[in-house]
């Protein structure tokens, strides 16, 4: 390819003129630039270069002073009849022309082109972009378009484009400094395909985009991150006067090895407590277990569990409960229990805030877990025991040092006895039926653990630290050992799902109200469900009422972060849209003792009580307001 004459140049017109052109014609540009282009290049600096071509053909220049008043009268791309001075002739062979040159291959001889570098603009990062993909034909005419040399592509796009006479064509390649135009032509194939060239395949301007190589761009990232660091350390070193203080006064330099750290890393400093401390403590918390598990004198295993804890890797597997920092030990931990349980080695640490469960495979190296759960404020209810692990379906627990015995029961069962559980001598269970994950509720599976004078109900909630069941007013719960009380938890022991995985340390069932239904179809009972957390923030509450015969009780009201059915809330108001057997639709309410009196109203429905229970015909579908009076004529509001 040689150097045009310049001479037969189209005139360059005025700039506004050839921005008008580029802008109208943006699209039937990009795409001819594209088609040039040599497909070596790969889609994507394809398609970014087109679009860099033809915004760089504008002409260089000023605006002339009557321009602004022109009629840019775009001819019709194809048509040499169009108006010269409209531009796009113009912008077109600038196109070509650079598109013509970017095919040419780079060699020591001479100096690159602009064009035939990489585009500054527009850039595109962590993203390639490509048109959309075509179908058999089209694939076959790209095949094809690669097998020809740069004009002989710019001959196909001009004609079947362009819809250029053979003429014309000539032309525009002469001016576009080919050196063989009659030869591109001849080679340019049979016309007959020319409507292909229009297929969204070629079409730059609509496009799809894909990820660059993740794994690669992370190395990378890391690689600049780690270069910037350590050009920054050794620029603070450089800036340090000769004495003195440096800027960060008495403070060790980055990375430097600090006492404290090493002895929290130091399995030589794990804490143990003595096999009897909880018999005498005045804490029965996670700090009175001793360490137990058989492999509690593995230096090696220890050693990487702190490692991991405090540092952990990409293959490294991290969960915590909300709430639940997730960085490393202030201190030397506690050691808990070191052993093997089932097809993994588990570690169990302790560090006054957290419990911490480290698990590795028990053969082979193929990455590890860890899990963080919050601890804070754990007593003799709710240290009871720990999760070990979870495999198929089961969960193995750690039972704290004061259980003497251990039993399952299914709480949809309530009529069923517990199921006796034999511990080991280092307190594990057997494998557990735990709670199903998802899917229908047809059993709900408990540990019962007796030990310190009481009977404790716990459960699987997902997480590392198992949530303990109660009964009773806000104040006064109680654990669940009595048959109402199971029964009362077989009717909405399927709603804890909607608690699972957040952290919930207890949950408590309260009975709070008793209502006997209009037209004798029976005695109602409400009850309040309240999921309190370890980090005692975004409590769980819900009302639920039981129809009498109903297997499960419905959901009546929600709310999160509520005070209502606690300590410092102990009250509760709820209502549902209820229907007799007769097929009359009531609005039935009902609020704890505190409640003098009741009422609702909106759309057609109007009524209310004295007491802390109402019924109110309604018809089906109904949206009302309720609201209610306390004893001491404070105004409160329902559940949500």
């Amino acid at each position: 390819m040689t150097a045009p004459d310049t001479a037969t140049r189209p005139p360059s017109p005025d700039v506004e003129l050839a921005e008008a052109a580029i802008v109208e014609h943006y699209a039937r540009l990009v795409r001819l630039a594209y088609l040039v282009l040599p497909p070596a290049l790969g889609r994507n600096r394809r398609v970014l270069t087109a679009h860099a071509l033809v915004q760089r053909a504008l002409p260089r220049g000023r605006r002339s002073a009557d321009s602004a008043a022109a009629q840019v009268r775009g001819g019709v791309p194809g048509q040499r009849g169009g108006s010269q001075d409209s531009g796009y002739p113009y912008v077109r062979l600038r196109v070509l022309r650079t598109a013509l040159e970017a095919g040419v291959p780079l060699t020591f001889r001479a100096l690159p082109r602009r064009s035939q570098l990489p585009p500054v603009l527009p850039q595109v990062w962590g993203l390639r972009l490509f048109p959309r993909s075509g179908g058999a034909e089209e694939l076959a005419l790209d095949q094809w378009l690669s097998t020809l040399d740069g004009p002989g592509r710019a001959a196909c796009v001009l004609r079947a484009l362009e819809r250029l006479p053979e003429a014309e064509v000539l032309r525009v390649l002469t001016e576009a400094g080919v050196a063989d135009p009659a030869a591109a032509v001849a080679g340019s194939g049979d016309p007959a395909h020319d409507g292909l060239f229009a297929s969204p395949e070629f079409d730059p301007c609509v496009l799809q985009a894909r990820p660059t190589d993740l794994l690669r761009r992370r190395r990378l990232a890391r690689a600049g991150l780690a270069a910037a660091i350590a050009l920054a350390v050794g620029a603070a070193f450089l800036a340090l006067p000769g004495g003195g203080w440096g800027a960060d006064g008495a403070a060790a330099p980055a990375y430097a090895r600090n006492a404290a750290a090493e002895q929290a890393l130091d399995p030589g400093r794990l804490v143990r407590a003595a096999p009897t401390l909880w018999r005498t403590s005045s804490r029965t918390d996670f700090s009175a277990w001793p360490a137990r598990g058989e492999r509690a004198d593995d230096t090696g295993l220890l050693r990487r569990a702190l490692a991991v804890w405090a540092r952990p890797g990409s293959s490294v597997i991290v969960s915590a409960t909300p709430g639940t920092p997730a960085g490393p030990p202030m201190g030397p931990p506690q050691l808990l229990f070191a052993g093997t349980v089932d097809q993994a080695v588990v570690v169990l640490l302790y560090d006054g805030l957290r419990v911490v469960r480290y698990a590795e495979p028990r053969t082979g190296s193929a990455g590890a877990a860890l899990d963080f759960a919050r601890t804070d404020g754990a007593s003799a209810d709710t240290a009871t025991a720990l999760v070990l692990s979870r495999v198929d379906g089961n969960v193995r627990y750690l039972a704290a040092p004061w259980v003497t015995a251990a039993a399952q029961r299914d709480l949809l069962k309530p009529g069923d006895g517990a199921a006796a559980l034999k511990l080991t001598p280092e307190g594990v269970t057997p494998p557990v039926t735990g709670p199903a994950a998802s899917g229908t509720c047809t059993g709900w599976s408990a540990l019962a653990l007796t030990g310190d004078g009481a009977t404790r109900l716990i459960t699987d909630l997902g997480e590392l630290t198992p949530a303990r069941l109660t009964a009773g007013a806000p104040g006064a719960e109680r654990d669940v050992t009595e048959a109402a009380e199971l029964g009362d938890w077989s009717r909405i022991a399927c709603l804890l799902p909607s608690v699972r995985s957040h952290g919930v340390r207890t949950v408590n069932a309260w009975t709070y109200a008793k209502q006997p239904l209009p037209e004798g179809d029976g005695t109602a009972a409400w009850l309040c469900t309240r999921a309190e957390t370890w980090q005692g923030a975004a409590d769980r509450v819900q009302a639920q009422f039981l129809a009498p015969g109903a297997p499960l009780a419905a959901q009546a009201a929600r709310s999160e972060g509520s005070a209502a059915c606690g300590p410092r809330e102990p009250r509760v108001l709820a209502g549902v849209l209820w229907k007799s057997r007769a097929g009359q639709w009531y609005v039935l309410a009902a609020g704890s003792a505190q409640f003098a009196s009741l009422s609702v109203s909106g759309n057609g429905v109007k009524g209310s009580a004295n007491g802390n229970r109402l019924a109110v015909k309604a018809p089906e579908g109904a949206q009302v307001d309720l609201s209610g009076r306390l004893t001491d004529g404070t105004k409160a509001g329902v559940l949500r």
